[in-house]
């Protein structure tokens, strides 16, 4: 059995957000002023938090952000960084590079709503969330054999079905206090959107009393963070997630200050 931290940062922000371009794969633009910005502070915030396992997806807005928040961390900055295609942003195909209002247009000319719309030569929603899935697969793999036991689901000790819920009090340590494995992931807008649904409605994460479902997938804003505590053991040949929890989902307390930043999905 294995219980690790997992907390999902979004990239900070870049040119192309601010100016509500659509970015996607082919567009791989570096952090705005403001995005470096966010990513100091959202690394300060995260600063005394130990981060076992760094993940990041290998377009330049989110290896930066990594990077600013390692730079920053009082315990992580000679933790290795992986670089995954898995965590890519969602590809816009035809769209990328062009106005957010042209993809609403694309979608309305089609007779379907914006969020379910695939431009010419872009991912379904099933195609990201099938890419998220994979790489979660991975994590689980990585994270037994970095930190976990070879004991199968059937040979743990028996206890109770479901870990405690964490403490929330709005902190940065929140649900990670008495957990010393802790993953670290950078991604993008719409794969974090896709992702989060995935954890919730297809895997039934647990999440705090009283979150709405609308906040719960709403977009995640530049360095919103996310938070996930979950327990692992073997199934057979293959890592089998037992429970998860959500701690808290795009949270942006760190970003109060930076009154210029321009929160967009893409």
């Amino acid at each position: 059995m294995l219980t690790f931290a997992l907390t999902i940062v979004r990239h900070g922000e870049t040119q192309y957000n601010r100016d509500r371009l659509l970015q996607g794969q082919g567009i791989d633009t570096p952090l705005s002023d403001t995005g470096h910005q966010q990513a100091a502070v959202a690394g300060h915030y995260l600063r005394d938090l130990h981060f076992t396992n760094v993940f990041a997806s290998n377009l330049q807005r989110a290896v930066q952000t990594a990077e600013i928040i390692l730079r920053n961390n009082l315990h992580s900055s000679a933790t290795e960084m992986v670089l995954d295609p898995l965590l890519r942003e969602r590809g816009f195909g035809v769209a990328e590079g062009r106005p957010k209002e042209d993809l609403k247009n694309m979608a309305n000319a089609a007779g379907q709503a914006c969020r379910d719309y695939t431009p010419p030569g872009g991912e379904t929603l099933e195609q990201v969330k099938t890419r998220f899935k994979k790489f979660l697969k991975s994590l689980y793999q990585r994270m037994l054999d970095d930190h976990g036991s070879p004991n199968p689901c059937s040979a743990s000790i028996p206890g109770p079905s479901e870990p405690e819920q964490p403490v929330i009090a709005g902190l940065a340590n929140d649900g990670v206090h008495v957990v010393p494995i802790h993953a670290l992931i950078v991604s993008h807008g719409a794969f974090i959107r896709v992702s989060i649904r995935h954890l919730v409605e297809d895997l039934q994460c647990a999440v705090p009393a009283g979150l709405k479902m609308s906040q719960i997938f709403s977009p995640c804003p530049n360095t919103g963070i996310c938070r996930f505590i979950i327990t692992l053991c073997r199934e057979e040949s293959s890592p089998l997630a037992t429970h998860i929890q959500c701690v808290f989902i795009n949270r942006k307390d760190h970003l109060k200050d930076i009154k210029s930043s321009d929160y967009h999905q893409k």
